[in-house]
């Protein structure tokens, strides 16, 4: 499959001029720019490049490590699943990764403290 690093581009040149005017904490899920990435890093999804993403921590107004989210369920150990409003989801912990608040897009909700900790807790583990 090609990938549209073009399309990505023009998108991220925009992203990278934009301000993050909102406020952002950790256990939110957020619609984010994540982009066309190399090889088998997690990709944006359709012509706006995104995928939904757990904030694990914020460091500053700038900067949040995050894990993707996706409905594409693998069972093991680097996918942690849980359930959010009736639907299967599982977040990719093997793709964690520090990202800039500038490709936050929507606030989708909070993620409930229990399921939020398990997904730091097997983060930690992993790393």
């Amino acid at each position: 499959m090609d990938k549209d690093f073009d399309g990505w581009n023009e998108i991220k040149k925009q992203t990278n001029k934009s301000a993050f005017t909102d406020f952002v904490h950790a256990r939110e899920v957020w619609w984010c720019a994540l982009g066309t990435n190399i090889g088998f890093e997690q990709d944006g999804k359709h012509d706006t490049f995104e995928r939904p993403i757990l904030v694990l921590r914020k460091f500053n107004k700038d900067v949040v490590l995050a894990v993707p989210l996706t409905t594409s369920i693998k069972r093991n150990p680097y996918n942690v699943i849980f359930m959010h409003e009736g639907e299967e989801f599982s977040a990719l912990i093997s793709q964690v990764r520090l990202i800039s608040t500038k490709r936050l897009k929507r606030r989708m909700y909070q993620m409930s403290s229990n399921i939020f900790n398990g997904i730091r807790e097997k983060t930690k583990a992993m790393i």
